[in-house]
């Protein structure tokens, strides 16, 4: 039988660095390559333009928000990770994606140079949510993958409540006027 040395876990850099931000949702740390984010906005920044998605079957996306131009859902990161509720104060809006994620709050930016796979304790969702692992701080961090908070079958049922939405927002400023 053959036995790990320490020599062998070390991590191997992958020459190729990458800033990510460090942000917490209910007391767990994550990581997402800073290049993912769009913008950093606070929560009440955006409360006067988020537009309540009342229809949703997603309990993790119940506002949508304009930006630019493009209609971004909002998501929970507590709901969807099943950690226990908080109160988020910022809202990454993704670059790539059509989504924005709720958090509590950015602990702070740095590098890593080595991602790690995830280990096969990580069997379910876990492998779509999650690029692999970052040891930074002595700690290890789950590294998101941003297109794990929202499948493309979940961004049909939410265009479609979204459309429902945006019909009957416009029909109540028609009987207003």
């Amino acid at each position: 039988m053959k036995f790990a040395t320490q020599e062998t876990l070390r991590a191997r850099p992958s020459g190729r660095s990458e800033a990510v931000i460090l942000f917490s949702v209910a007391s767990q740390t994550f990581v997402i390559a800073a290049e993912s984010v769009q913008e950093i906005r606070s929560t009440d920044s955006l409360a006067g333009t988020a537009i309540e998605l009342e229809h949703s079957e997603l309990p993790k996306v119940r506002h949508m928000v304009e930006r630019a131009h493009r209609t971004y859902f909002v998501v929970n990161a507590g709901l969807h990770f099943g950690l226990p509720v908080t109160r988020p104060t910022l809202v990454l809006i993704l670059r790539q994606l059509r989504a924005a994620i709720l958090v509590d709050h950015i602990e702070r930016m740095a590098e890593i140079s080595t991602l790690h796979a995830l280990p096969r304790a990580f069997s379910g969702q876990e492998r779509q949510w999650y690029r692999g692992l970052a040891y930074l701080d002595d700690r290890v961090i789950p590294v998101i993958r941003p297109t794990g908070f929202l499948t493309p079958e979940e961004f049909r049922q939410l265009d479609e409540v979204a459309r429902a939405a945006a019909a009957q927002h416009e029909l109540e400023g028609t009987l207003q006027s």
